[in-house]
């Protein structure tokens, strides 16, 4: 099951399209969709997170808890939205291409993708582009 649940003056048009989306991505990876929720907030909140519970003091787009099991994936994906748009305009990048990155970038850390060193962020990056492909809407 995935929820979508909004700390900010924001909602993602079409949740539904971003199920689907979300679980064949899933899917590709050869999980198994458990309980995902996802939290969009501003960056106060996600900072309030990031100090508390990471120890860092900065701003981010994404913080990621994984509560997966083998292969049934779990976890809450917390995302700045006001991020998520400085990143789109520094990127030069529509907005909805940068959501979809970062909601799909917590997946891939559930799938055991990882972006700390320049190989394992460059796969991550392959992979983002990879799955935001797959996002399409049934008209």
């Amino acid at each position: 099951m995935i929820s979508f649940n909004y700390e900010t003056d924001f909602a993602l048009e079409n949740e539904a399209a971003y199920e689907n989306w979300i679980s064949r991505v899933i899917d590709s990876e050869n999980k198994e969709l458990g309980e995902i929720s996802y939290i969009f907030c501003d960056d106060e909140y996600l900072h309030k997170i990031n100090v508390e519970y990471l120890n860092h003091d900065d701003l981010t787009d994404i913080i990621s808890f994984d509560y997966s099991e083998s292969n049934i994936l779990h976890g809450d994906i917390f995302i700045s939205i006001e991020r998520v748009k400085d990143n789109a305009t520094d990127f030069k990048v529509a907005f909805d291409d940068e959501l979809k990155r970062v909601i799909i970038h917590g997946i891939l850390h559930y799938c055991g993708y990882k972006d700390k060193s320049d190989v394992d962020a460059q796969l991550m990056r392959s992979k983002e582009d990879e799955k935001v492909t797959m996002f399409h809407v049934e008209h």
